[in-house]
């Protein structure tokens, strides 16, 4: 039998919204959806030419169902203290769903 992720990392699940500017334009904000606790798995990573280090993770957490706002999408991140993690994509994990899996990545200045 498989072991269950080890949900030991409290996140906080971020949304953009968009914010008007007052000069036609707008700012982006990140507004906090709620707190999961989470399983992060570094994967790869590489730097790219801007002098960012790019860090892959597997961020596995309990699943919600489509459609609630505290469901993970692709384009929020989570957010553990100072450390960004961009939500790549999401994944129901396993036949019985009851975890989610989030592929993500963090952008780390060199």
């Amino acid at each position: 039998m498989k072991q269950p992720p080890n949900l030991t990392r409290k996140l906080v699940l971020e949304d953009p919204q968009r914010v008007p500017d007052g000069a036609g334009g707008y700012t982006e904000t990140w507004v906090a959806l709620g707190t999961h606790w989470a399983e992060v798995k570094s994967l790869s990573g590489r730097l790219n030419r801007d002098s960012l280090s790019l860090q892959k993770y597997r961020i596995t957490l309990r699943s919600t169902p489509a459609g609630f706002a505290s469901r993970p999408r692709p384009d929020q991140r989570f957010r553990d203290e100072s450390r960004l993690y961009r939500i790549d994509a999401v994944a129901e994990n396993g036949a019985s769903a009851r975890y989610l899996t989030c592929f993500a990545v963090e952008e780390v200045s060199g």
